[in-house]
């Protein structure tokens, strides 16, 4: 900015808002910041409605109280939406400013899903709500030109690369090499166990070590760059998946220091078992999975709210499992009739029968023999089937929600990288 004062004032429906020139080019609003590179007064009058030089002042016809929120979410980074305003309308003004619905809370990005999905606009670009030509920028491009400027600018283009897959073109690469490596980490670990494999580990030692060395070394160096380009380093270490990741990668560093200490894989004691259990804790890499196929992020979204669900049926199942393995093991074994079943000799040992029985597997490994404890079977397998199906409808219609929020999210991100490619 070549002209006015060194005070730039901002004035929002009314609402006036004073900024010095270094906060103005650093703002988080993408067409705020885009007013410090004007160098003509048309230039500005491309960007806000009217401009007074004399007191260096932006005139905006836009939403005042919409913009309170926007304001909010530039100090705090939380959006929400605005009481008693309609959500398409307010997400105009977001479009407005330069932010997306990907920085909105989750709640209310649900919210605008939803309302999207009434109106029949699931498969339509932005521009198709009222925002057109500069206004209108896809999920991708928006979030990236905020007044992120330099260094910032790039570590976030590298967060938005590695953090989410379907952002861009280079994202749905890194993506696939990802799970390429994955795939062939689990073949390597299906194929350690069986027979002829240590045979043939003997006759291409090399080969083994160059494959495992590569897959461990893009693990490596995928959650250093993650964890380096991320906004809060310690929110990224209590992310369940990027433990997840360290715990997947730990075990062959480990068993490089146990090898180098002269501790074989081979050898028997303490130390093999550990190193045997921590390679087969490799398989924990599937779990890297979630981060690129929908299922499994609808899954684990699922299991996180309604984790409520899942303990009440833990509860029911459990106080069922208590009153029925206690009757089993007094009518199986401790009346003492002359038909003493041992199977049943402890409330322990009849829980086992209880719990198989409630969820209908049934191996027959136990049973009751006396008409009472065959009565009580009979109980327990349909009081087991009502119990288990009670909760099973919150839990369905969470995973239902989740998996639309999550589809809707996947066909935004779809748009951006069909306009991406266009480009």
């Amino acid at each position: 900015m070549k002209f006015g004062k060194s005070i730039c004032v901002l004035n929002v429906g009314g609402t006036r808002y004073a900024f010095s020139r270094e906060v103005i080019r650093d703002f988080p609003l993408r067409r705020v910041s885009r007013l410090h590179a004007c160098a003509t007064e048309k230039e500005v009058l491309e960007l806000c409605d009217d401009y007074d030089r004399d007191r260096n002042e932006f005139f905006f016809d836009r939403h005042a109280q919409a913009f309170v929120f926007i304001m909010l979410y530039v100090r705090s980074g939380k959006l929400r939406f605005v009481p008693g305003v309609c959500e398409l309308s307010f997400y105009t003004e977001m479009l407005y400013w330069g932010l997306e619905s990907a920085h909105l809370d989750s709640c209310c990005q649900k919210r605008l899903d939803d309302r999207m999905s009434e109106i029949g606009l699931d498969s339509l670009s932005e521009g198709s709500i009222g925002v057109s030509g500069d206004e209108s920028q896809s999920p991708g491009e928006s979030e990236q030109r905020t007044a992120l400027t330099g260094r910032a600018k790039w570590l976030e283009m590298m967060r938005k690369t590695f953090e989410e897959p379907n952002s861009s073109l280079a994202a749905q690469l890194l993506a696939s090499i990802s799970v390429i490596f994955v795939i062939i980490s689990m073949i390597m670990l299906c194929a350690s166990t069986l027979p002829d494999w240590d045979t043939a580990k003997r006759n291409t030692v090399e080969e083994h070590r160059i494959v495992e060395a590569v897959c461990i070394g893009w693990f490596t160096a995928e959650i250093i760059v993650r964890f380096l380009v991320a906004r809060d380093k310690w929110d990224f270490l209590r992310r369940p998946l990027n433990i997840i990741d360290v715990i997947a990668i730990t075990p062959y560093y480990v068993t490089m220091a146990m090898a180098g200490a002269g501790m074989p894989g081979a050898g028997l004691g303490v130390a093999g078992v550990i190193l045997r259990v921590l390679r087969m804790m490799r398989v924990f890499w599937l779990m890297k999975l979630a981060r690129h196929f929908l299922g499994l992020q609808t899954l684990g979204l699922t299991l996180r709210r309604c984790y409520r669900e899942m303990v009440m049926l833990l509860v029911f199942v459990c106080v069922a499992m208590a009153i029925y393995s206690a009757l089993a093991q007094l009518l199986e074994h401790g009346l003492d009739l002359g038909t003493q079943n041992h199977d049943y000799a402890s409330i322990p040992a009849a829980a086992w029968w209880v719990i198989i029985s409630m969820t209908t597997v049934g191996y027959g490994d136990v049973y009751p023999v006396t008409i009472g404890g065959r009565v009580l079977g009979g109980m327990c397998v349909v009081s087991g089937i009502v119990l288990l199906a009670l909760p099973i409808t919150f839990i369905y219609h969470s995973f239902v929600q989740c998996y639309h929020e999550l589809k809707m999210r996947s066909a935004r991100y779809a748009r951006s990288l069909s306009v991406e490619m266009l480009h």
